[in-house]
């Protein structure tokens, strides 16, 4: 019998003062059984880092293979911006690469040990790939805290995220490294 998805709900206030952002969100998480706190809770933070018009959580989250686990699609339904959470493949990402016009990866793990992999691979427009990780010991903590329904604010201001998370705040720098493409 296969295990299901279970469900978080957010009330979020989004205040990105770096991007002039400022939304209130009702956002339904689906946690797939495989799927750890740590890579849910970063995945939260990718989408609200990338809010725009357009941008969903993937259907299939992370058991999915066709598609990322945040994208951002324009009114035709072309996926315009690709969003990857964890650590993803070299092939995948080139793939992301030439089908959206912008792809960010977003990790909760050490960022040296996600870019080694894809350090000399065939990757479309490498230089252009943002890396964003966030200090292991804020999204150890901010996951310990997240419950089935949660009130959150998640503030950005110079490259610093703040998280309000029911009632306990956290918050970390958003380090920023590039992937290198191939000689």
């Amino acid at each position: 019998m296969a295990l299901s998805a279970t469900l978080y709900t957010f009330t979020l206030q989004l205040a990105d003062v770096d991007r002039g952002v400022y939304q209130d969100l009702e956002l339904r998480v689906a946690r797939h059984p495989s799927e750890t706190a740590e890579f849910m809770l970063t995945r939260l933070l990718a989408y609200c880092l990338e809010y725009e018009d357009g941008i969903a959580f993937s259907d299939g989250g992370v058991s999915s293979t066709d598609e990322p686990a945040v994208l951002v699609r324009d009114l035709t339904g072309r996926i315009t911006a690709w969003i990857e959470v964890g650590a993803p493949d070299a092939d995948r990402v080139h793939r992301a690469a030439k089908l959206a016009d912008r792809v960010a990866i977003y990790t909760h793990r050490d960022p040296a040990k996600v870019l080694a992999p894809l350090t000399g691979k065939r990757i479309h427009r490498a230089d252009a790939i943002p890396l964003y990780s966030f200090d292991r010991d804020f999204v150890d903590a901010a996951a310990a805290a997240v419950e089935r329904r949660n009130t959150a604010t998640v503030s950005v201001t110079e490259r610093e995220v703040f998280l309000d998370l029911n009632g306990t705040g956290f918050g970390t720098p958003i380090e920023e490294r590039r992937l290198t493409s191939t000689p």
